[in-house]
């Protein structure tokens, strides 16, 4: 399968946050994360990399 995993940049890690990603779309100053399975998670953040080969979104949380 082709679908990507969503990673959490922290202290200049990656941290897993989602898997089997379909889709990423803005939501009120949000974004709304959907898995191939209908599960939806919502994070504070903006997308810092996209890196298609590795099949990762990488999102820097924003701190309120």
């Amino acid at each position: 399968m082709c679908e990507a995993n969503a990673y959490l940049l922290k202290d200049g890690k990656e941290e897993l946050f989602l898997e089997a990603l379909d889709t990423v779309e803005p939501d009120n100053g949000n974004l709304r994360l959907t898995t191939i399975f209908g599960d939806q998670k919502f994070i504070k953040g903006r997308i810092s990399r996209l890196a298609l080969v590795d099949h990762k979104v990488i999102i820097e949380p924003i701190e309120e």
